[in-house]
């Protein structure tokens, strides 16, 4: 009887599936954009999930002009604190750090994270940055969240760096050291409808079998040593196992990045969304808030890093239209 070959179970494209370096998201890449001088990137911290109802816009599906459900997650995004500017030189090995100014002002929450200088941005750290101009090759800055806005305990802040794009180098520059010290809200970077680009580390699993882990077949209760397990893991010669072997391993808390998130509702007050108990795990979410079409991956209470888009979405870019937004106590159904 000939061999039956099987489609392979899971999906190579994240392999090797590591723990993250790091438990907050991180962004590699930024997008060019036109026009004045902007923020590329926002964080902010999941609260849960809900669904609501909106009016399909998309033309060129079935339920166009229809009312549908769809999952949606919130994102809790307190205004982010703009502590420091950075210049960077491209080099053979990549970007350099030039130069950099602090704010003079720098809160409790992120003198725990970081050590930051005692006197802040001087004169002549601005000058600097204004003379080395032409040699200048990306400007950011360093923002930094502000857990206590939200329902966190932590008493740390969250530090990233968020690219500023458009204009030329010198306008860049003077943006980014007119925002020095100042805060900034999601509604500044972003707008409802707009599609953009999330980063995060998924909920972490542990160490687990095959099947678990890449949703091998179990095998029958008559075999040999394991039935949670490949079979054959190697031919006879050579002795080697191939990597595209199932095998037990690290599962979940890995970084991904989703692109085309769109923004269903975006605003400022959070008792509008929150249901009656607070989002589990999370509590309420009391200011600025984000919510997305879909899931976001992580669980509750872990930062995600927004970006503008890479790629050109292919959804509508006007304000989706939503008739209802959930706000019932989800506990007792085990929801998030």
């Amino acid at each position: 009887m000939p061999r039956v070959r099987f489609p392979r179970r899971g999906s190579k494209s994240f392999s090797p599936r590591k723990r993250a370096s790091h438990f907050n998201g991180r962004i590699q890449y930024w997008p060019e954009v036109e026009g004045d001088p902007q923020l590329l990137g926002f964080a902010g911290y999941k609260a849960g999930m809900t669904h609501l109802f909106y009016v399909e816009d998309r033309e060129k599906v079935p339920e166009f002009g229809q009312e549908v459900k769809s999952p949606a997650t919130v994102i809790d995004t307190p205004p982010m604190l703009i502590c420091a500017v950075r210049a960077y030189n491209e080099t053979h090995s990549g970007l350099k750090s030039m130069a950099e100014a602090w704010a003079k002002d720098i809160t409790a929450e992120v003198s725990k994270t970081i050590k930051t200088p005692r006197k802040g941005a001087s004169d002549k750290e601005l000058e600097k940055l204004t003379a080395i101009a032409d040699r200048v090759k990306a400007v950011r800055v360093l923002a930094a969240t502000q857990p206590k806005l939200t329902s966190l305990s932590k008493n740390r802040a969250d530090l990233v760096e968020i690219a500023v794009g458009g204009g030329s180098v010198q306008e860049q520059l003077e943006y980014a050291k007119s925002l020095l010290g100042k805060q900034v809200k999601a509604s500044d970077i972003f707008k409802p409808g707009e599609s953009i680009d999330i980063a995060g580390v998924t909920k972490g699993r542990g160490f687990q079998g095959p099947v678990k882990r890449w949703g091998i077949r179990i095998q029958q209760n008559k075999s040999r040593k394991t039935i949670r397990g490949v079979a054959a893991i190697n031919p006879a010669s050579p002795r080697t196992i191939h990597p595209n072997v199932p095998r037990a391993g690290q599962t979940g808390y890995h970084h991904r990045t989703e692109i085309n998130k769109r923004i269903m509702m975006l605003g400022s007050d959070g008792n509008r969304l929150t249901p009656a108990g607070g989002f589990t795990s999370y509590g309420q979410v009391k200011g600025d808030y984000i919510v997305l079409r879909g899931s976001v991956m992580g669980p509750a209470k872990r930062l995600i890093r927004i970006r503008k888009l890479v790629r050109e979405a292919k959804l509508p870019a006007e304000v989706p239209k939503v008739t209802y937004l959930n706000t019932e106590w989800k506990k007792e159904h085990g929801g998030r």
